[in-house]
């Protein structure tokens, strides 16, 4: 793949270099120097991509999407903060006939852990509560991750879900759910040991995306992937 990478930070480094690494080209890089591009000027620097990954700021998602979108070239937005701007930028992208695939975590394991937490829920009426941790960097609390942990939560137990954030020096992106009773308690615990998980989740979605159209979560992207092994395993 030829890939434009939107974001320079640790992020954008660590998929420029699995990407390198597996045969892709970087073909064009946005740094945070170029925060003053609109979209028409950065449409025009992204031409002729197959793919960009975007890891940079929320306040840049609906310019870097919309760049994305006018240039013919399917975006994989791993940015998260954008919630609030997510149905009027799904809706923008469908309009003009692009392509996006969005999530909260592009991690595999996350993506599984998802799953794990949402199969539990259906067996607890009970929950202690939902808890995540980051590094002092990380600007939005609670993170995305645990926002899509805590929409999965609601839709089986019917409740409001106790949700607690801490953001302190170098720790790494830790999710922890408890379920509670008089008699047993259960915690589970996804704990990231590097960002190479999120960049390498990331690289798959933009191998998977190149070709299509339309708006898809990652957890999409993870189910057809998980259909497809299942389907070769049998």
């Amino acid at each position: 793949m030829k890939i434009a990478l939107i974001g320079c930070g640790a992020m954008g480094q660590l998929v420029s270099g699995l990407a390198t690494k597996a045969g892709d080209e970087v073909g064009y890089t946005v740094t945070s120097a170029m925060s003053e591009f609109s979209s028409d000027q950065l449409s025009v620097e992204l031409k002729g991509h197959d793919v960009a990954i975007d890891f940079s700021v929320a306040e840049a998602i609906p310019r870097n999407i919309e760049a994305c979108v006018r240039a013919g070239v399917p975006i994989v937005e791993g940015t998260t903060g954008w919630k609030t701007l997510e149905d009027e930028i799904k809706h923008r992208v469908e309009e003009q006939n692009g392509a996006l695939v969005y999530g909260a975590n592009f991690s595999i394991g996350v993506n599984v852990f998802y799953r794990i937490v949402s199969n539990a829920s259906r067996l607890f009426s009970m929950v202690e509560g939902l808890e995540e941790a980051h590094h002092s960097r990380k600007r939005d609390a609670p993170s995305g991750t645990a926002l899509r942990l805590r929409d999965l939560m609601t839709d089986q137990l019917k409740i409001e879900i106790p949700t607690s954030s801490t953001r302190a020096g170098f720790i790494p992106g830790t999710h922890r759910v408890g379920f509670d009773s008089e008699a047993d308690q259960i915690t589970l615990t996804h704990m990231a040991r590097s960002r190479q998980g999120f960049a390498a989740g990331a690289l798959v979605a933009a191998r998977w995306i190149v070709g299509r159209k339309g708006v898809y979560e990652f957890g999409e992207v993870v189910d057809e992937l998980l259909s497809r092994y299942a389907s070769v395993m049998s």
